[in-house]
């Protein structure tokens, strides 16, 4: 199952790797701040539609974003089993 909390780590983690603040992030990505804060908390699950959105707006493609999510899914997995 998708976790929300790792999906907005990835994000988060993304963007200021960009160094964009998420007033910036949202502005470009055309979503609320505040959405965007939520899905960064994993409050929100971004919707597809945000996913492309939030890559665009990073200049990543949404795949690159997505294997991110799925190797930190991953490693939090193994962490948890150990």
């Amino acid at each position: 199952m998708l976790d929300p909390e790792v999906v907005g780590k990835v994000i988060q983690r993304f963007r200021e790797e960009k160094g964009l603040s998420q007033e910036v992030l949202s502005g470009l990505a055309a979503i609320q701040r505040t959405h965007l804060s939520a899905i960064e908390r994993g409050a929100r699950r971004p919707t597809l539609e945000t996913f492309y959105r939030i890559g665009e707006a990073l200049q990543i493609n949404p795949s690159v974003i997505l294997s991110s999510i799925e190797e930190e899914m991953r490693n939090t997995t193994k962490s948890g089993k150990e």
